[in-house]
């Protein structure tokens, strides 16, 4: 990995040290909301940690992982609401007696009922874990950020669902009703339900292993791999002109959700370098099966999707695509992959996530953003 950090040189005398014989830093409050130091130094980039801080993570700067503030900028720069996306086709389409299959419209109901929970369920894993275990104050800006699109996402599938008329209990229950859900929503909960715990704390090689394993199942298996099956289901319906304003909001998903992914992978390879004792034999082949089951359990529910498939998309390709994603991830994490090679079945999916090949975004708004000089203070 790059290392992004500043050389921003500092008085401190503690750094003029010769090497070895320079003091280990005190572990620095994690939550930020402590007792103030009043005669604490200034920050060192050198200070700043991923996990196990030993500085203030009240200060932002100076930045140490630009890479996640990065991040965080163009999370901003792509902001967007789906209210902006007109869904009159959609309404018009779903209505016919013609417009869509039984099988179409099986899909698409499993895939508003499996996203409109796991948003939820993500946006929980930040705010009750992540954000609290990750003592750096430029990546909590970032996930910060991810917090609100997880927002705008569940505010996605309300809009759709309220706009196509569909009944909201059986949509937004599926994730305790429909087994193929519910396995994969009880799979990511349990990486949880630890972290949160008000007396979990890292710093110990096993707590640090339990919060690194946490951002593997978030980040590279549940927005990293399981979200990928339905992108695939709903992008492959838009470009055969089928139910396009979903598909569009899918798409601006999908951009958000790379970010999210790349963002858990740096995250992850990071606190790697920062804490190589955690990277053991044992611990990868943990990992490496963890993802292979959620491989298996992703494969599963594409087949209750699926369960005849439709014109160019079927359950035995989205497993196949399931395999070249989880190699993949392995990949980018450093781990040997946990499937035969296979080809990716799906090349186009790479081509959705870059909006600018296939419309302007502004020039589908169908509504105004409002100013802050329309605002009105009454």
């Amino acid at each position: 990995m790059l290392d992004w950090s500043d050389t921003t040189p500092n008085n401190d005398p503690k750094k003029t040290m010769p090497a070895g014989f320079q003091k280990e830093a005190a572990p620095a409050d994690t939550t930020g909301l402590g007792e103030i130091d009043r005669s604490g130094g200034r920050v060192s980039v050198d200070d700043k940690r991923m996990i196990n801080c030993r500085a203030d993570v009240n200060q932002l700067l100076p930045l140490k992982y630009k890479w996640a503030w990065e991040k965080y900028l163009s999370g901003c720069n792509n902001h967007w609401m789906p209210t902006e996306v007109s869904m009159q086709a959609d309404i018009a389409l779903w209505k016919s007696r013609d417009g869509l299959t039984e099988d179409e419209r099986l899909a698409i109901k499993r895939n508003l009922g499996f996203f409109a929970a796991s948003e939820s369920l993500v946006a929980n894993n930040i705010v009750l874990a992540i954000y609290r275990h990750l003592t750096n104050p430029e990546c909590r800006q970032y996930l910060l950020r991810q917090a609100f699109e997880e927002a705008v996402h569940t505010h996605t599938f309300q809009y759709i669902v309220e706009s196509l008329g569909l009944d909201e209990g059986e949509l937004f229950n599926m994730y305790r009703e429909v087994p193929s859900i519910t396995d994969k929503a009880a799979w990511a909960l349990k990486h949880t339900q630890n972290l949160e715990n008000p007396d979990f704390k890292t710093g110990t090689t096993e707590a640090d292993q339990s919060f690194l394993r946490d951002l593997v199942a978030f980040y590279v298996v549940f927005e990293g791999m399981w979200f990928y099956t339905g992108f695939a289901q709903i992008l492959s319906l838009g470009r055969r002109n089928k139910m396009v304003g979903i598909a569009e909001q899918y798409q601006y998903i999908l951009r958000d959700e790379s970010i999210h992914l790349n963002f858990g992978i740096d995250v992850i390879n990071q606190i790697k370098i920062e804490n190589p004792h955690l990277w053991t034999k044992t611990f990868q082949d943990e990992l490496r099966g963890m993802i292979k089951e959620a491989a298996e359990l992703e494969a599963a529910y594409g087949r209750d999707t699926m369960p005849r498939g439709f014109l160019g998309l079927n359950a035995a390709l989205c497993e196949q695509y399931m395999h070249f994603i989880a190699n993949r991830r392995c990949a980018q994490i450093g781990l040997s992959p946990v499937f035969a090679e296979t080809e990716n079945p799906f090349p186009w999916m790479s081509e959705a996530m870059d909006l600018k090949k296939e419309k302007n975004f502004f020039e589908t708004r169908v509504i105004e953003y409002q100013n802050g000089g329309a605002l009105t203070w009454e």
